[in-house]
């Protein structure tokens, strides 16, 4: 399987074998270019799972063990992989999730980014020395944590897949990793990777599954010392209520609504391209999109006709077509989702721009789509539409816009843009996030804390907290 063909067998990863379709139900891969099915996956069952445990807690004994060398060498020699064979990864990622090649190929330099951050990270796992009368030493350390639960979803699918296994593996953790079954060749290539970069059997398990029996088969059980997800906000409490069972200790990154405040002295020359990659990028499909765009009146009106005219250039199309910048969205549940929220928005006063229906006649093609003047009733001004639609409202003072900023229970990512130092510095404390851009829309690296608060979720992974999430801290006393 290290030759990485142009899409590869698809199978689960279970105590070191990879395990085809054998006697398994299988789910279908789709490309969402063209609606049509173009592979198997199979599906874990209640045995592979507990095999997948097994194996778990025995590569965790041994992992647990190993020196901060080895698992950067692991780490390290992963990110090189990955490079190597970034353009075939890529061109999986697209066919199987829809993003433009260009974003694809920005994923892979990514995801090597991370892993080599956390190749470095293994040596800094530092603890204290306490201050204690003579005789007496007490120190703090810690230690991993055990077996991590890891459920990533499809909108990065190569991504999700390494952070989810970069910080545990640093940590000296084992992983059962379970990413969605829309793109599974993606992640099988980052724990290909792995594997050949010197991983021994037992430290990662690979498993697709159908998600509710997987999660619960998993966190039922006493091998599981620690759970990570992505997702919505609803599938994020139901698996922290399975934790809450075992007392599984838990990173949760859920769903968001990130505002976006233009103040009137914003650099609309540097804001506008900036906000328009960003919201469309991958078809609006990234948790951290700017969505809500609440722009102060003296410049709204020449905000949208900017924001429009950049979005007009966007060329809608196959993902593995070198011209496009923007795909389809990747499954038919998203273009009915953004139709229904669309229409309501109009339905309650707002006015559309530009876009606003499907594009194509095969594929989930979305017209970028801009919506103002959304009046805060409308549905897509309380959820997230999670596609190619911006919508703006117009705000007054600053006390107004930070209330409309903060009243949804989100709070992943927020962005703010304004040429008064001052008034940076007080918005990005007023404003209720995980994560504040000012002046940009640079949210994510690989040495910075990436997850949210309120109903966003809690934890980070990404930089330090991503590898210390997985580790347990001990103090020792000794007379």
């Amino acid at each position: 399987m290290s030759d990485l063909p142009e899409y590869p067998h698809l199978a689960l990863y279970i105590d070191g074998a990879w395990v085809g379709a054998e006697n398994r139900h299988s789910h279908p891969v789709v490309n969402p270019a063209t609606g049509e099915t173009f592979a198997q996956l199979p599906l874990a069952d209640a045995a592979d799972l507990d095999l997948a445990l097994a194996s778990a807690e025995r590569g965790f004994a041994l992992w647990r063990q190993s020196s901060a060398e080895q698992r950067s060498a692991v780490l390290r020699g992963a990110a090189t992989l990955l490079r190597q064979r970034g353009e075939a990864i890529a061109r999986c990622a697209v066919r199987e999730q829809g993003k433009a090649i260009a974003e694809a190929r920005a994923e892979v330099a990514m995801s090597a980014a991370l892993f080599d951050f956390y190749a470095e990270e293994t040596k800094r796992l530092y603890g204290r020395l306490l201050v204690r009368p003579t005789g007496q030493r007490s120190m703090v350390t810690s230690e991993p944590i055990g077996v991590v639960a890891a459920f990533a979803p499809w909108n990065f699918p190569i991504n999700n897949p390494a952070r989810k296994l970069g910080g545990p593996i640093a940590a000296g953790c084992s992983v059962i990793l379970k990413p969605a079954e829309e793109a599974p060749a993606s992640a099988i290539a980052v724990v290909q990777a792995l594997l050949d970069a010197g991983l021994p059997t037992g430290v990662v398990q690979l498993v697709f599954g159908v998600p509710d029996e997987v999660s619960r088969h998993l966190l039922a059980s006493p091998v599981i010392r620690k759970m990570s997800f992505t997702g919505s906000t609803t599938v994020g409490r139901h698996l922290a209520r399975l934790a809450a069972d075992r007392t599984i200790r838990t990173t949760l990154e859920l769903g968001g609504h990130a505002p976006v405040i233009i103040f009137d002295d914003a650099d609309l020359e540097r804001a506008v391209p900036l906000l328009a990659a960003s919201k469309f990028r991958n078809a609006g499909q990234v948790c951290v999109s700017p969505t809500r765009f609440y722009v102060q009146e003296a410049i709204h009106d020449r905000f949208i006709a900017a924001f429009s005219e950049r979005m007009r250039a966007i060329a809608v199309g196959d993902g593995l077509n070198p011209q496009t910048t923007m795909g389809p969205m990747a499954n038919p549940r998203r273009p009915l989702a953004v139709s229904a929220l669309v229409a309501d928005a109009v339905s309650h006063g707002a006015r559309l721009e530009l876009g606003g229906e499907a594009a194509g006649e095969e594929g989930y093609f979305w017209r970028p789509t801009l919506l103002s003047d959304v009046p805060a009733a409308a549905r897509i001004m309380q959820e997230e539409p999670f596609g190619p639609v911006a919508m703006t409202a117009r705000f007054s003072t600053f006390d107004e816009v930070v209330e409309q900023a903060n009243r949804l229970p989100y709070g992943l990512a927020a962005y703010a843009f304004t040429e008064n130092g001052r008034r940076a510095n007080l918005i990005a404390d007023a404003i209720e996030a995980g994560m504040v851009a000012v002046n940009t829309t640079a949210i994510g690296a690989a040495d910075a804390p990436f997850g949210g608060v309120k109903e966003s979720g809690y934890g980070a992974e990404d930089g330090p907290e991503g590898v210390m999430a997985c580790r347990v801290t001990k103090a020792i006393h000794l007379a």
